[in-house]
């Protein structure tokens, strides 16, 4: 069962608990208790009763704080009138009622809940010590009002700098819910914009060059129509080709395609037939050097975007003749080296999607691309791709 807490409960850590505890016994009962052990007849065992009650309902309240039978209202009852009663017996009532003051803070609903049984308790014990001694004005009444007086002080000052702690606690816990929202909406924030991020490279790296290639393709068929038969078929069905397959890659984008649209087989190979079908729309000339190696399926398909985004630009910006590829395994990693012989460019000055694709898509697995080139000397793009989880 769910422990109940007490009103005041926050008050009072365990360890405050226990050095009160062996205080109100030291303090307050203990002193009680020799108070009327020489005496005898009713009065004493009354006194002895009194403060087994009030025991009792405390030690039950701090164990059994779910008990059915003592409350805190049960137990502030009891204390008030068994502080009122002790001050009509011999054992008198004034140390036990100052050392019980912490009791009712303890227990009570609240501050003004707390006045009010600790004020019935001095009212209780003055009225029995005034009917006892008949007399208003003693020691021990001027000592009871004074301890309630600066009790109630003590218990109001305490309360505030509770309230005050928790109106503190309570913004900082709203302050850090508010900064939890933020972060969540951050985070998801990010998250779609890396996702965008990841659709706009896939797209670029294969709709988008696959659909510049048909355009390159149609306009050299429509061409040669009237001139050359032949090579306008074969660059119709190369239109085809790459048609059906950015309908397969259009399908693993939206989803409805279980795996990538790389067809499996070592890296090698597929390298082999991207340069094949490239050589053959664009008629270049390609210098492969392609040893059958194994590597994991994203490695494969990061090297296969670097050289079909490579192959892009040579096509639509070298204007080269002659253009060169060759993987190398380190052993620690894989090397590959496209290049051309083209017009070249400088590269401070590149600002296209395609090399900040290449080289993100290349850091996602631990790896780096490196691109050099100047004007008229043509350009060596390096892709290295880490092995074996080595950087």
């Amino acid at each position: 069962m769910k422990q109940r807490p007490q009103p005041n409960d926050r008050f009072w850590i365990p360890t405050l608990h226990r050095w009160y505890t062996v205080a109100w016994v030291l303090l307050g009962l203990a002193p009680s208790v020799i108070g009327v052990r020489n005496d005898s007849g009713a009065a004493k065992y009354w006194s002895l009763a009194l403060l087994a009650v009030i025991s009792l309902g405390y030690a039950t309240l701090r164990l059994f704080p779910d008990n059915a039978v003592v409350r805190p209202h049960v137990q502030l009852w009891v204390l008030t009138l068994g502080v009122g009663a002790m001050a009509g017996l011999p054992g008198g009532g004034a140390a036990l009622f100052i050392v019980s003051l912490p009791q009712f803070w303890m227990f009570a609903a609240g501050p003004v809940s707390a006045i009010a049984y600790s004020g019935a308790a001095v009212g209780a014990a003055v009225t029995a010590r005034t009917v006892r001694h008949m007399e208003l004005l003693t020691g021990n009444v001027a000592f009871t009002v004074l301890g309630y007086a600066a009790g109630v002080l003590v218990g109001l000052l305490v309360h505030r700098i509770v309230q005050q702690s928790d109106e503190r606690a309570r913004r900082l816990n709203t302050e850090l819910e508010n900064a939890h929202h933020q972060l969540v909406e951050a985070h998801q924030r990010q998250g779609a914009a890396e996702e965008r991020e990841r659709l706009a490279r896939d797209i670029h790296d294969t709709l988008a060059q696959g659909f510049a290639s048909i355009i390159v393709l149609a306009e050299a068929a429509r061409s040669g129509l009237g001139t050359d038969l032949g090579k306008s078929a074969q660059q119709l069905l190369s239109i085809e080709h790459t048609a059906r397959e950015n309908l397969a890659e259009a399908r693993v984008l939206v989803g409805s395609a279980p795996q990538s649209g790389v067809a499996p087989g070592s890296v090698a190979r597929t390298l082999r037939r991207t340069l094949d079908r490239f050589a053959e729309d664009t008629g270049l000339t390609v210098d492969a050097e392609l040893p059958d190696v194994e590597c994991d399926q994203q490695t494969r398909i990061a090297l296969l975007r670097c050289t079909q985004e490579s192959l892009a630009n040579i096509r639509k910006h070298a204007a080269a003749s002659t253009a060169g590829v060759v993987l190398t395994d380190h052993g620690h990693g894989l090397e590959l080296e496209i290049t051309d012989d083209g017009r070249g460019f400088v590269v401070a000055d590149s600002r296209g999607f395609g090399l900040d694709g290449m080289r993100k898509r290349l850091a996602e697995l631990g790896g780096e691309l490196t691109v050099t080139s100047s004007v008229g000397d043509g350009t060596r793009v390096l892709a290295m791709v880490p092995t074996n989880g080595q950087v």
